[in-house]
């Protein structure tokens, strides 16, 4: 079936694009710029940076990685859409399961596009959020139910929804092994500052070693399994 094809008259959609490995990047790069008025306006290394980049230049559309070091795609993702509502937001993953496309839809992402299926979707996806659509791989919305779309979100429970966000911050860099100072040094905040930080959110999730941290990261989808 022929895929839906960006309109030429459009004027030019720009996309920011971030994923922390190079040759993943410039290949996704490549698949976009092969799209008739697509440009490719940046790309970044992480959430962090494509926040950044964001800010300094909102695109229309941002294609982010689910699994990055220091501030992952979800995360980003849930920036971006409550700061910039305009732009669309389409994660890529390796994930197929069901819970994974709720933490990206319930993070602001309009497209959940599985990486293996990017080079035949990748113009589809565009497409669909650019018309105000949700898009998910054909290999997902094929199997799941109708009523996916209506209810699953009343359903899923993030057990990390309490935490503020320079708290999920924090505890990604923490189960990532950065200690305090590295966590200090990247968020441009004191030593005092994350380490009440710290304690705020071990005794919000009543967890008292990393141990327990990184399950719940897990399970809140802040350091994803590929990771």
């Amino acid at each position: 079936m022929e895929l839906p094809r960006i309109n030429s008259s459009t004027k030019p959609v720009r996309v920011i694009l971030a994923d922390d490995h190079t040759l993943v990047r410039a290949g996704i790069r490549a698949l976009l710029e092969k799209l008739p008025h697509v440009t490719v306006v940046a790309e970044a290394n992480d959430g962090r940076e494509a926040l950044e980049l964001v800010k300094a230049q909102p695109p229309d559309v941002v294609v982010l990685d689910v699994a990055m070091p220091g501030l992952n795609g979800l995360e980003a993702a849930d920036r971006i859409s409550k700061e910039f509502p305009d732009v669309r937001v389409v994660i890529l993953s390796m994930h197929d399961n069901e819970e994974y496309v709720w933490r990206a839809l319930k993070a602001g992402a309009t497209g959940y596009l599985l990486k293996k299926a990017a080079t035949i979707e990748l113009e589809a996806a565009l497409q669909s959020v650019l018309r105000g659509e949700v898009y998910l791989s054909r290999e997902i919305s094929q199997r799941l139910p109708k009523t996916f779309l209506l209810d699953g979100l009343s359903r899923w429970k993030n057990p990390l929804e309490q935490l503020t966000g320079r708290q999920r911050e924090i505890l990604q860099l923490m189960v990532e092994g950065r200690n305090t100072k590295e966590i200090a040094d990247i968020l441009k905040l004191s030593t005092k500052t994350v380490e009440y930080h710290r304690l705020k959110l071990m005794d919000s999730l009543n967890v008292r070693d990393i141990a327990g941290l990184v399950r719940l990261a897990l399970r809140g989808g802040l350091i994803p399994p590929e990771s």
